[in-house]
């Protein structure tokens, strides 16, 4: 398989399953988000509402694009890391899906609700930590602009749902105040009887909702992994998209050209003008090879790797350029120079096919099993009272809407922390912070300040194991 020795082929498909084993986890970790609420409010039976669940996790895979992947990708230099060895390639990759599988399985088990994100994250960090100890690394192994971007959201966004859900239970409550159906939303569900059927059409919707845009957020984040695995192990197939066509990248290069010609080095440091002159001659080489091929299957497999890593580095150094407050250019040419460097990107930001159809099965399946524990701890555990029908409906919307803007915007997010946030929002929105279980809400918390460092830390520890002895 892609002309690799037969031990290596094995260890590619043990890693391809090792990442869908991943994703299948982060099905029945995250299960609990989507379908907690219409359990505990029993608008739909628990078998129903996971298959339900499954299905549109997987269908929001197809519709997530690539942002959030691509995001994935670009937070693991593998350029820097990968030196044309097998071996210690197949090393990275071995040792960010053993630590995210094992952490994602141990809170599973414990029934702790945990960020999936923060655990992939968290154990792509380590790699790139361990390897700018390694004698051999010449550069950065963690690309911290994008690493402070993914920060950021995944911090913001449980402190913006916790905080929305309060602001929405108390606008229903101010808004169906005095009126029948008002009661009915804040009381709590009896006993195996179905809310009222509009009441119980909401959560549907925000169940699906939630679902949907996990599947999109989440299932990108499997796509980016796949892809760190192909890239960083089979490059001469995987590096560029082999089936975009290369003619597509003239124009945009050409215009490059033009507006970082018109950018005056002299105000610029030392190490600035490194960065523009270099981006001149990698944006030049590109277009000659570019003129001399009618696809990417004429370049010579070892050289695409190379031309993966100069679009890379062009656009990387021409984006810290623009930050100076040196550069002198008018803003349609900065304008031309964002959207001409994302049309080349296009060669390298891609996904296959079959690893979007590979994703989705593994977490739609995923999804249809092993939701109990976390269910449980989300419709009993957080709060002191059992969920009512609006705190479901809030809890799930805020959290539905959170994640499809952060989709929108290609950013990963948490749907473990929006929606316990979202959760512990709306029982404070009823009874003040006293109605929230304070064991639960320490635990999930220590799980939550946890994840990264352990993550960090036994990933780093592998990589540098791994490849000591591959």
């Amino acid at each position: 398989m892609f002309e690799l020795e037969l031990s290596y082929t094995i260890l590619l498909i043990i890693c391809l399953v090792a990442a869908c084993s991943f994703e299948f986890v982060n099905g029945f970790h995250d299960t609990a988000n989507a379908v907690a609420t219409v359990i505990y409010t029993n608008s739909l039976k628990p078998w129903v509402a996971v298959i339900w669940s499954g299905f549109m996790n997987s269908l929001g895979v197809f519709y997530g694009g690539i942002a959030v992947a691509m995001g994935i990708v670009n937070l693991l230099p593998v350029e820097s890391l990968i030196d044309q060895n097998i071996a210690h390639s197949i090393a990275m990759v071995a040792a960010l899906l053993l630590s995210a599988i094992f952490w994602n399985l141990l809170t599973w088990y414990l029934g702790i609700p945990c960020s999936s994100s923060h655990t992939l994250i968290g154990s792509i960090l380590g790699v790139g930590l361990a390897y700018s100890f390694l004698p051999e690394a010449t550069s950065a192994a963690v690309n911290w602009g994008k690493a402070q971007e993914i920060g950021l959201s995944l911090l913001i966004s449980p402190l913006f749902g916790f905080a929305v859900t309060i602001i929405l239970m108390y606008f229903l409550r101010v808004s169906t105040k005095g009126k029948d159906y008002g009661e009915d939303l804040f009381k709590e569900p009896k006993k195996n009887t179905p809310p009222p059927p509009w009441i119980r059409g909401t959560l549907l919707l925000t169940c699906t909702g939630v679902s949907f845009f996990h599947g999109q957020n989440d299932g990108q984040k499997g796509v980016g992994l796949i892809m760190l695995i192909l890239i960083g192990i089979v490059p001469g197939y995987f590096a560029v998209n082999s089936h975009y066509d290369p003619q597509k990248l003239s124009e945009p290069l050409k215009k490059i050209e033009t507006v970082i010609n018109n950018i005056d080095p002299q105000p610029l440091a030392d190490a600035d003008k490194k960065k523009l002159e270099n981006s001149k001659s990698l944006n030049l080489e590109l277009q000659k090879i570019v003129a001399s091929i009618q696809s990417f299957d004429d370049v010579p497999k070892d050289d695409r790797f190379h031309m993966r890593k100069d679009i890379l580095v062009m656009d990387k150094s021409i984006g810290d350029i623009l930050k100076k407050e040196e550069v002198r250019i008018s803003a349609e040419e900065r304008t031309i120079l964002k959207d001409n460097l994302k049309s080349v990107r296009k060669a390298t930001d891609y996904s296959p096919g079959w690893v979007i159809i590979l994703i989705s099965l593994s977490l739609g399946l995923g999804t249809m099993i092993g939701w109990k524990r976390i269910v449980k701890t989300i419709g009993e555990k957080i709060g002191k009272e059992h969920l009512s029908y609006a705190q479901g409906a809030s809890a799930e919307f805020v959290a539905a809407s959170t994640i499809g803007l952060s989709s929108y915007f290609g950013l990963p997010v948490s749907t473990t922390h929006v929606l316990s946030s979202g959760v512990a929002g709306s029982m404070v929105a009823s009874k003040g912070i006293k109605n929230l279980q304070p064991e639960t809400v320490r635990n999930i918390l220590l799980a939550w300040f946890l994840t990264l460092p352990v993550v960090i830390i036994l990933s780093a520890s592998l990589f540098l194991l791994f490849r000591n002895i591959l």
